[in-house]
């Protein structure tokens, strides 16, 4: 008891000694995961691609075509969105795993000591010594079969007077085939889930192909917004020329008295108004040429992102217009549109997941069978043949046994997988309405495109004789107004016709330009024209 006291004293002390040691060594301990962790750091992610090659005496050149390759290098959303495939290749690689094999192996050794309560158990104080090695095979196959092999040693020696083999050497091996004859019987239910990771990737192939697509079109339209942005400073600018130029002229005027004095302030006035028109345009165009810069990975290199974007494309069209009818773009789009391929497997999939939760309603009824062998260090007459003798009688199966079972489970009720039933066909039949909707939602984008199409085609045309005829327009007032004809009032008329004509045949040009990316977007063109291909994933 006065030992029992004394450790129960002791107790204390020693959580408190103990906690102390625990406090004092944390910060040395958070150091060491602190500096495990910064040797296992991410690698930084790669600095943009290809800007430098573009950089032309301080500026950065660039086509529509260039543009959408230093995209595709250096978008964010699309480094982004390409971790989907890689997920999806991870996804089937890990389905792979139940037939992975394995191999095990273990050792033990136990010394025991312990005072005797009979004069049978051979020794006063007995001593074992018991040693124990085990190895073992397992392996599931595609039909369902499993098959395990174990092999075990296991030595013995005591200093029992009653042990007739001592030490003694026991070995044993075992092999065992286990085959479902109803649930996960067959390839199928056994490779299902191999098949619905490798449709799980073409998906995610495809709906990348599809966010590609969106990206591409997202630069195409940001370059030409700077295009617009572009051509409407110089337009602005050109405003404020030609007003600038009646402004001095009325100036001119008004000191030789030719001039009312009141007059001068309205082409004055639109001077100042134009300017402000001019500001207004630079500051679009930054905020424009910004959106661009992001979204070809510009913004990232600081040395880059300091340097003017030029663009070298010009909004007016080349060549034949393009053309198309709605019956032809529908045709393309049902053969090139990404969208239905992913739903395509998205369904494919889910006849997998109900014939898989067929599988699983069946009862579990396996047949199993074995054969092993053991061996022992001691012949029929008493002699120690030792370990390779005890060997020799395992794999030769001098004293073999063998069985077979035959199990079924049948529970009553299946709530479980009839529950896992109802949610793959609704899973199913919900898909079935997305692939409706994805063709609802195409058709209509195509259809738009092609009226858009038409519709740019056909003001861009007369844009241009609306533009033609402004800049006849001026002259002629122009003309009026230095014989003394009109007041300068029409003058400055014309001239806010006119900028305003320009600037609305360049949005129709620009418009015509984008209603042709949108046409190939919605067709399923537009990574084609753009020479762009996704490459299939590795399996």
């Amino acid at each position: 008891m006065r030992a029992l006291r004394s450790f129960l004293a002791a107790v204390p002390f020693l959580l408190v000694c103990g906690l102390s040691s625990r406090g004092q060594n944390a910060p040395r301990l958070e150091a060491s995961h602190e500096s495990s962790s910064r040797q296992k750091a991410a690698a930084p992610l790669p600095a943009p691609q290809g800007l430098e090659d573009h950089v032309v005496n301080g500026k950065v050149v660039l086509t529509l075509d260039d543009g959408v390759r230093l995209a595709l290098a250096n978008n964010t959303d699309i480094l982004l969105d390409h971790s989907r495939i890689d997920f999806a290749q991870n996804n089937l690689g890990r389905a792979h795993a139940p037939f992975d094999p394995l191999a095990t192996s273990s050792f033990a050794d136990t010394r025991a000591k312990s005072l005797t309560t009979s004069q049978l158990q051979g020794a006063s104080i007995l001593n074992n010594l018991t040693q124990t090695t085990q190895l073992g095979y397992q392996q599931t196959f595609p039909t369902g079969t499993s098959f395990q092999t174990a092999f075990s040693a296991n030595k013995f020696s005591t200093n029992s007077s009653f042990n007739t083999v001592n030490p003694s050497l026991a070995t044993a091996v075992q092999f065992t085939v286990t085959q479902p004859l109803l649930r996960n019987f067959g390839l199928f239910p056994n490779r299902a889930p191999i098949l619905i990771a490798q449709r799980n990737l073409r998906q995610a192939r495809s709906v990348f192909q599809a966010e590609v697509s969106d990206i591409i079109l997202q630069v195409v339209g940001n370059y030409w917004t700077v295009v617009l942005a572009r051509e409407n400073l110089e337009v602005q600018k050109k405003s404020l020329d030609e007003a600038q130029k009646s402004y001095d002229h009325d100036k001119k005027a008004l000191s030789l008295g030719a001039l009312p004095p009141l007059d001068i302030y309205r082409s004055e006035s639109q001077v100042a108004s134009r300017r402000v028109g001019v500001i207004q345009a630079e500051y679009s165009l930054k905020q424009a040429a910004d959106v661009f810069r992001r979204a070809i990975g510009a913004d990232l290199d600081p040395a880059i992102r300091a340097l003017d974007v030029e663009l070298t494309d010009q909004p007016a069209p080349l060549g034949e217009l393009t053309s198309t009818d709605i019956a032809s773009a529908l045709s393309r789009a049902l053969a090139n549109r990404p969208e239905f391929e992913a739903v395509r497997q998205q369904l494919a999939s889910d006849d997998l997941n109900v014939r898989l939760a067929h599988n699983n309603l069946k009862p579990d009824f396996e047949l199993s069978g074995f054969y092993s062998g053991n061996g022992l260090n001691n012949s029929q007459a008493g002699l120690d043949i030792g370990l390779s003798g005890s060997l020799s009688q395992t794999f030769h199966f001098t004293y073999p046994t063998y069985g077979a079972l035959l199990s079924l489970n049948l529970p009553v009720r299946r709530h479980s997988a009839q529950a896992n039933l109802g949610d793959a066909l609704a899973g199913r039949r919900r898909d079935q309405y997305q692939e409706r909707q994805t063709n609802q939602a195409i058709t209509l984008e195509v259809t738009n495109a092609v009226h858009s199409l038409e519709e740019a085609k056909l003001t861009m045309e007369a844009a241009k004789v609306a533009a033609d005829l402004a800049r006849d327009t001026l002259h002629a007032d122009e003309r009026k107004y230095e014989l003394g004809a009109e007041p300068v009032f029409f003058v400055l008329d014309a001239q806010t016709q006119l900028a305003q004509a320009e600037l609305n045949l360049i949005q129709a040009q620009i418009n015509f330009q984008l209603s042709v990316a949108q046409l190939d977007h919605a067709t399923g063109d537009l990574l084609d024209h753009h020479h762009v291909q996704i490459a299939e994933p590795s399996k």
